[in-house]
């Protein structure tokens, strides 16, 4: 049986959880091949892609990792390891539940941003780069492991507040 399985969401195809997941669980790795900055030429390359380091991106692989939906509530998290990223759980995740991620917890670029529609109570309305995200919410997903070193790099929050 699949982990994962391709499902309808109100806004097109989404990926659904198969079973329970415990928080931390790995829930997929992104598959794509590596692209630079100067190779996301299409907007269907843009959209799918993600980006892992601050040139470099995993563009679509025709896979379940090009069919996850964003949320300002996510239930999922990318750690990455050099090029590598991984989808794990950030909190208990049930069957037939919707997986999701922040975007903004990879993006670094400040040339796409996206009007949200996730209708989640803590909806920001726009999905930006990290560095954008209230104070808060950055400090929460850095606690949680999910925000890459090339962010962390060029972030000026108090460390001592983390």
């Amino acid at each position: 049986m699949q982990s994962l399985i391709l499902g309808q969401s109100e806004h097109g195809k989404a990926v659904f959880a198969n079973r329970n997941f415990k928080k931390g669980n790995k829930l997929l790795e992104f598959k794509g091949g590596l692209l630079t900055k100067e190779q996301l030429t299409t907007p269907d390359i843009v959209n799918h892609s993600l980006q892992v380091n601050t040139n470099t991106y995993l563009g679509p692989s025709s896979d379940l990792d090009d069919f996850l939906n964003h949320s300002c509530d996510p239930n999922s998290g990318v750690k990455m390891k050099k090029n590598q990223a991984i989808l794990v759980a950030m909190r208990t995740i049930k069957k037939s539940e919707e997986i999701t991620l922040d975007y903004s917890t990879t993006m670094d670029e400040d040339e796409w941003e996206l009007d949200c529609r996730c209708k989640t109570k803590n909806c920001r309305k726009k999905i930006r780069d990290f560095k954008y995200l209230p104070k808060e919410i950055q400090r929460n997903y850095i606690r949680l492991g999910i925000v890459p070193q090339y962010i962390l790099e060029n972030l000026t929050l108090d460390r001592q507040q983390i």
